[in-house]
């Protein structure tokens, strides 16, 4: 044990991983250890005869699984940036064991009576907000993990929650692999038509490490299809491309519809086991939203607004294509969207989404976005690679630290490349939050992951202004995690209400629209030209086209989620004809393909299970915000520091709309979303 990285203290900056010393057979012996350790910290817990109390009880919880919850961490980050066939087989162990732990953990009534001892008297205690907020949070967590339970009932859990652990990890292989298992290969030059020279640039490199060279390839990996839909004029192959993409894990050897149904009727049985009359109804209780209905109520808002808007997109679509190539109003198709809209756009704003790409180099960007970030908080980033371990070659490590007393804040990782194996999409994630570890508050280790446009032998990694926006994204959550100042990891940032979660990733986004904002970074990467003004404002011109078709596409995958979630469908046996009646008032074509539900990653194999409404509910929060930083000044001091101290800090220690008062002064408008989008 003493040989296993995962068990013994890093000797890194930070006490992060030491990824080169961790081998597959590293990760079932430590994730036994921890639960060995755990375990017996429950049991000093129990056999405390001192009267029950905060730190004896709720601290000494917190810290009961610090080694488990370490090894794990580093185990689920790997599968989703590595994956592999290797680590996807140890789901099958690692996933029943941590499940099990966790319900013996919940299900042990002398703990159980411990902590309800410490609740029962929360009135009389002297707690700060955020010690409340945990006595609170593990008291309902238990309760809601079935500690009231009994009988057969308990073991009922046990046997569904080891069954959804294996779930999730198997639906995520298959969207992965279904995905790989697609490959275009053109040997015909004039197949390329339309293509910019980057998307032939990247193909090109593609078939070369393929063996291929002379040759052009074309994947599933949103860098290479994305271009390929918006601009290739071969109508045929878009067609092709498109099927295969949204035909991930549908009628395949990788389908996914009996394990999302699996999913489906565990997760309904398990909430109605716990007193609930749907999964919905479970997970939305400790959420903002609170109830199903003000979900439904919210997605019907934005259905209303958005799908009139839609409609006019659509149609102004079909006629352009008629106009310019004939193509009859009635055979427009799904993978003619992309291609027109881009050619709309270039006629409409005399702008496209290639012109920016030049001014867009990956490295220079994201200095440029550590740059946005100390003029907003007043810190600094400084490369670390030679002092940490990386999972991969491509990843690159760095440092945050506060310029105002020099203090260290915490580690960055940036993962930025697709790889076979990798989980498509990005995220942020973290090995340790900011917080309590091993008796002393330890700043976090987190790491954004992403699937840029990949380098060339002959140019840098060239990326679009989507990619920038992803890259503001990622970092919003990742500084949320970052400058987090909790006493407990269950509180840090960005442990927050998952529909609150969305707002410091969201938030960011719209700097990535500001010129005051890009000329800290977009430069021509061959002359080193500034970005010209009037590209910029060709880019805001054209910020708002075809909001509608895409607010309805979101709105869409939210009914999506809550369809899934909100009922009993233990006699559905046909995914795609269900989602086809659940969103039929809302499609404006009829289904071509796979449904979408299939490679659903975020609702099956994430943390946004009948939590997707998430992402426009947090654009609400985003756009209102952001008026506060455009009244007073993008990079004002006063707003800036009020917004870190109230919302980023401040993590899950408290209510999150009473943070979001404290910083805006009030309750967020809910039309500021659609006076953004000008609707």
């Amino acid at each position: 044990m003493t040989d296993n990285p995962l068990l013994s203290p890093s000797s890194l900056p930070n006490q992060a991983p030491a990824f080169s010393l961790i081998r597959v057979e590293h990760y079932v012996p430590a994730v036994k250890k921890g639960i060995e350790e755990a375990l017996a910290n429950v049991e000093a817990i129990k056999s405390n005869a001192a009267e029950p109390n905060f730190d004896n009880v709720i601290v000494a919880l917190e810290r009961a699984s610090e080694t488990l919850d370490g090894a794990t961490s580093v185990f689920y980050n790997m599968l989703s940036a590595m994956g592999g066939d290797d680590l996807h087989a140890l789901t099958q162990e690692i996933g029943p064991l941590a499940a099990n732990f966790s319900t013996d953990i919940v299900l042990d009534k002398a703990l159980f009576a411990k902590i309800k001892a410490v609740y029962d008297q929360k009135d009389s205690l002297s707690l700060t907000t955020e010690q409340a907020t945990l006595l609170d949070d593990t008291y309902k967590g238990f309760v809601r993990g079935g500690a009231l339970l009994q009988g057969e009932d308990k073991e009922t859990l046990r046997t569904l929650n080891e069954q959804m652990s294996m779930l999730g990890p198997q639906f995520m292989e298959n969207v992965s692999k279904s995905a790989e298992a697609f490959e275009l290969f053109i040997t015909d030059k004039a197949d390329l038509s339309g293509l910019p020279e980057s998307a032939i640039d990247s193909a090109a490199q593609a078939a070369e490490d393929k063996g291929r060279a002379g040759e052009w390839l074309f994947t599933l990996d949103f860098p290479s299809f994305q271009p390929f839909l918006q601009f290739s004029s071969k109508r045929d192959l878009r067609e092709k491309i498109w099927r295969a993409f949204a035909s991930r894990a549908y009628q395949d050897e990788f389908d996914n519809c009996e394990t999302l149904l699996n999913i489906i009727n565990l997760r309904h049985k398990r909430a109605n086991l716990l007193g609930y009359n749907t999964h919905a109804d479970y997970v939305l209780e400790r959420r903002m939203a609170k109830d199903p209905d003000t979900v439904w109520q919210f997605l019907e808002t934005c259905k209303n607004t958005y799908k009139p808007a839609a409609i006019r997109d659509l149609e102004a679509l079909k006629a352009y294509a008629e106009k310019i190539d004939g193509l009859a109003i009635d055979d427009f198709r799904p993978w003619d969207f992309s291609y027109y809209s881009e050619k709309l756009k270039q006629n409409t704003f005399d702008f496209s989404s290639e012109d920016l790409r030049p001014y867009f180099q990956l490295d220079k960007v994201l200095n440029g976005v550590f740059d946005h970030f100390s003029a907003l908080f007043n810190v600094r980033f400084e490369q670390a690679q030679d002092k940490y371990d990386v999972w991969h070659k491509d990843v690159t490590v760095f440092e945050l630290f506060d310029n105002e007393n020099d203090a260290f804040i915490g580690t960055l990782y940036g993962d930025f490349y697709p790889r076979t194996g990798k989980k498509p999409g990005a995220w942020m994630t973290s090995f340790r939050d900011q917080g309590l570890y091993k008796g002393q508050t330890e700043r976090p280790v987190t790491a954004i992951v992403c699937n840029f446009t990949k380098p060339t032998k002959d140019k840098p990694s060239l990326i679009t202004h989507d990619e920038v926006n992803t890259l503001f994204h990622e970092m919003g959550h990742a500084m949320h995690g970052l400058l987090s100042q909790c006493t407990y990891q269950s509180t840090a940032s960005p442990n927050v209400r998952w529909d609150f979660v969305e707002l410091p990733s969201q938030l960011q986004e719209n700097w990535s629209y500001e010129p005051e904002t890009l000329n800290r970074f977009a430069a021509h990467y061959e002359t080193g030209e500034p970005i010209p003004a009037d590209l910029i404002k060709k880019m805001n011109d054209a910020k708002n086209f075809m909001a509608g078709y895409a607010g309805l596409r979101q709105t869409s995958l939210g009914i999506i989620d809550m369809s899934w979630h909100t009922q009993d469908l233990s006699n559905i046996k046909d995914v795609a004809l269900f989602e086809d009646e659940k969103t039929a008032d809302l499609a404006l074509f009829p289904r071509y393909a796979g449904p979408t539900s299939t490679s659903f990653n975020h609702l099956f194999a994430g943390g946004y299970s009948a939590g997707y409404y998430s992402y426009k509910w947090a654009e609400v929060l985003d756009a209102d915000a952001f008026e506060s930083f455009k009244e007073n000044g993008l990079y004002d001091q006063e707003t800036a520091l009020r917004y870190k101290k109230e919302i980023l800090e401040k993590g899950g220690s408290d209510n999150p709309l009473t943070l979001y008062i404290a910083f805006k002064g009030k309750e967020p408008d809910p039309k500021a979303l659609f006076r953004r989008e000008g609707l």
